[in-house]
C-alpha cells in the first residue's frame, strides 16, 4: 500500500491525490502538518515540504511533478501501450511538462500560493493574525490574468495540453480548487475556463477533494457545485 503525506488545502497536495484516484491507485493518506516541521518527517523530506508519496522499494517520492512522473513510470498504462495522464509522444510530453511547471510554480507563486499562506496557513502558523488584504488583492488581479490564459488555451484544445485530458489539466485543477473554495476566482469573466473547470471537477477524482472543508472558512456556492 503506498502512503502519500499531504495536507488537504496544499494544492501541491491536492495534484498528487487526484493523480492517484485518476489513474485508480490506492494510496493511504496521512495528514502532515509541513509547518510543525518534525524531526520524523524531515528525515524523510529535509525540503519539509508535502507531499510526499511512499513507496515500498523506493525512496521518498517528493513533490507533486515527481509524483506525477513516477505514476507514468510505474503504473501499467492502458490497452495499446497510450499512457493514460502523460501523452506518449515527446513533443506532446513536453507542453504537458511546461503546463505542469506553469501551475506547480508560477500560478502557485502568484495565486494559490499567496492565497493559502495567508487565508489558511497563517491561522496555524500565526494564530490571532489576520490575512494581508494588499497580498489577496494581488492575488486575485493575476488570478484574472491565468483565468484569461486558461480560457485561451481550451479555446484552441480539447483540453490544457492537447487533444487528451493530462497532468496538466489536474496540475491546474488542484490549484483552482483551493482558490475556488475560498470564492477568489470571478467565473463570470471567461465561459471557456469556466466550462473547462466543470468538466475537470466532474470527474469522480474529485469527490472527496469537493467534499472536504476548512474549520472556520466556508467554501464559496461555487465550490462543490458542478454546474456553478
Amino acid at each position: 500500500m503506498l502512503i502519500l503525506l499531504h495536507f488537504p488545502f496544499c494544492p501541491h497536495s491536492r495534484f498528487a491525490r487526484l493523480a492517484l484516484d485518476e489513474l485508480s491507485v490506492p494510496a493511504q493518506l496521512a495528514e502532515e502538518r509541513a509547518w510543525e516541521r518534525r524531526t520524523e518527517f524531515l528525515a524523510i523530506n529535509p525540503a519539509g515540504t508535502v507531499p510526499v508519496l511512499m513507496a515500498a522499494g523506493y525512496p521518498p517520492v517528493v513533490g507533486a511533478p515527481i509524483i506525477a512522473e513516477f505514476l507514468d513510470e510505474t503504473v501499467r498504462t492502458e490497452s495499446g501501450g497510450q499512457r493514460r495522464l502523460m501523452p506518449a509522444d515527446p513533443n506532446l510530453r513536453v507542453e504537458v511538462r511546461r503546463l505542469m511547471s506553469w501551475f506547480n510554480d508560477k500560478f502557485f507563486a502568484e495565486v494559490s500560493g499567496p492565497l493559502t499562506a495567508e487565508r489558511i496557513f497563517k491561522r496555524h502558523v500565526e494564530p490571532g493574525r489576520g490575512p494581508n488584504s494588499e497580498v489577496i488583492r494581488m492575488a486575485r488581479n493575476n488570478m484574472r490574468y491565468h483565468l484569461s490564459y486558461i480560457g485561451w488555451l481550451t479555446r484552441t484544445r480539447d483540453w490544457l495540453g492537447g487533444d487528451r485530458m493530462s497532468y496538466a489539466d489536474f496540475a491546474a485543477a488542484a490549484h483552482i480548487s483551493v482558490a475556488d473554495y475560498l470564492g477568489d476566482i470571478a467565473w463570470n469573466e471567461d465561459e471557456a475556463a469556466r466550462t473547462w473547470y466543470a468538466r475537470i471537477k466532474s470527474r469522480p477524482s474529485f469527490r472527496l477533494l469537493l467534499a472536504e472543508k476548512v474549520a472556520g472558512i466556508r467554501p464559496s456556492p461555487s465550490y462543490a457545485d458542478l454546474d456553478f
